[in-house]
């Protein structure tokens, strides 16, 4: 895997500061900037590394800082408990993300244990939309939930970059 020369300076961009063991990207916004990279299990510098897909758009960091600022996670986890389809879902969704980690490195220190409070607690909402923008619709039930109740304010199939790319793809604008 290997990421583009202009996909690092746009993460550098937007995550204001040099991105750490990016080793693709995951998902990107409808003009073609990343929204989501794939990070390495272990970092450079050899830390263990557990958040897999890291969401890196401003847009959408700053739309799940605000559902997590206004108390959304305290529900998501009251049904988690309460709902076993839910539950069940949550659960596949966390494999699912070990599978895929342990696909590029299995790390000893992090075997296990993927992110976001998965399988049992909603823990980071940032990690739960990056897995969803990632894998797609209908694998992590409460990214995609997440992705649905910002949709007023981000969405991945408009784009709300300050500078697109000189060679995206149409993309709505708003």
């Amino acid at each position: 895997m290997s990421v583009a020369p202009e996909d690092i300076e746009t993460l550098r961009a937007q995550l204001g500061r040099v991105p750490r063991g990016v080793i693709a990207v995951a998902a990107r916004c409808a003009c073609g900037n990343p929204t989501v990279v794939t990070t390495a299990p272990r970092l450079p510098a050899g830390a263990p590394f557990p958040t897999l897909y890291y969401l890196t758009h401003p847009g959408a960091v700053a739309a799940v800082s605000t559902l997590e600022a206004t108390g959304t996670m305290r529900p998501m986890q009251a049904r988690l408990r309460d709902d076993e389809a839910l539950a069940a879902a949550y659960r596949a969704a966390h494999e699912r993300y070990l599978e895929e980690r342990y696909a590029i490195e299995d790390v000893e220190e992090i075997h296990g244990i993927s992110a976001g409070g998965m399988p049992d607690r909603v823990k980071c909402l940032h990690v739960l939309v990056g897995h969803a923008l990632a894998s797609g619709p209908g694998v992590n039930p409460l990214g995609d939930e997440a992705l649905a109740l910002m949709a007023d304010t981000w969405r991945p199939g408009r784009c709300s970059c300050d500078v697109p790319r000189a060679s995206s793809p149409v993309a709505e604008r708003g």
